[in-house]
């Protein structure tokens, strides 16, 4: 059997830890072209003002750059992970580094082939693309993506393009060996409540990372311990951390709030 790509151990223990992880914009020049200076400094700003990860080809770098006439997808993922390299050697910090993998099987596993080639260290997976395909046809394409990079869950709300996903799904999702992590999107608390249930009842709750995606619920989300009952016993969750386009601006400050209600978790300070 073919070993499963790992994600670094440090890498993980910052990710299980709980970081900003700002949705990485495009940056273009006036001409509406790419640019890649402005690109370059936008990245640094991130890591330089706390980050502890990036998410770049994801829905704040607009899904367009992987249209044949923009050809984007690839050169922005190259730089971005030249800065974030650059970064840790120079700091000794470990950033996490996702890349936001899209589409049918086939162009889903040439995404994931080139984001694990970059060094990247796990996938953002949407499943916009599946709009009317039932859970084990779901399952299966997620199965064969966690095989070339580990997977980061995601959902997406359904009002921007993304699907409902039911417990049951996100309970076999979670129990897909090489999910490191999820970004719960959906903007609506039911639906949220259905991927801890999920998560809860695979048996790996220790194992995945929460992440925020809710930007209309995000200090809640980090701040809510859920209590959710499994046939052995309740099992606490706490979302960790947030992996936002939200978060693409004023970063410093949501390093700061997120600094501040980890300390307030851990019954280090008031909140005021």
């Amino acid at each position: 059997m073919a070993q499963l790509p790992e994600v670094p151990s440090a890498v993980l223990k910052a990710l299980q830890e709980g970081q900003v992880i700002p949705a990485h914009p495009l940056a273009l020049n006036s001409a509406r072209q790419f640019d890649e200076r402005r690109q370059r400094a936008l990245t640094r700003y991130y890591l330089n003002a706390g980050a502890g990860g990036i998410a770049i080809g994801v829905h704040t770098t607009q899904f367009e750059i992987r249209k044949r006439q923009i050809g984007l997808y690839r050169p922005v993922l190259e730089l971005a992970a030249e800065e974030v390299d650059a970064f840790v050697k120079a700091k000794r910090k470990p950033i996490i580094k996702i890349a936001g993998v899209i589409g049918l099987t086939n162009h889903a596993v040439r995404e994931a082939e080139w984001a694990a080639g970059l060094g990247y260290h796990a996938a953002l997976l949407s499943l916009s693309a599946f709009q009317y395909v039932d859970n084990k046809s779901l399952l299966s394409h997620c199965q064969q993506i966690a095989k070339i990079i580990p997977l980061v869950g995601f959902y997406l709300q359904p009002s921007v393009g993304g699907r409902v996903l039911d417990r049951d799904f996100w309970r076999g999702f979670a129990e897909i060996e090489n999910v490191v992590a999820i970004k719960i999107a959906p903007f609506n608390q039911y639906r949220t409540l259905d991927v801890l249930h999920g998560v809860a009842q695979s048996g790996r709750a220790k194992e995945i990372a929460l992440y925020t995606g809710n930007d209309d619920h995000i200090v809640l989300d980090l701040m809510t311990p859920f209590k959710i009952p499994t046939a052995s016993g309740v099992v606490t969750l706490q979302m960790v951390g947030g992996l936002l386009g939200h978060w693409a601006v004023w970063t410093r400050q949501a390093v700061r709030l997120l600094d501040k209600i980890k300390k307030w978790r851990n019954g280090e300070t008031r909140l005021t």
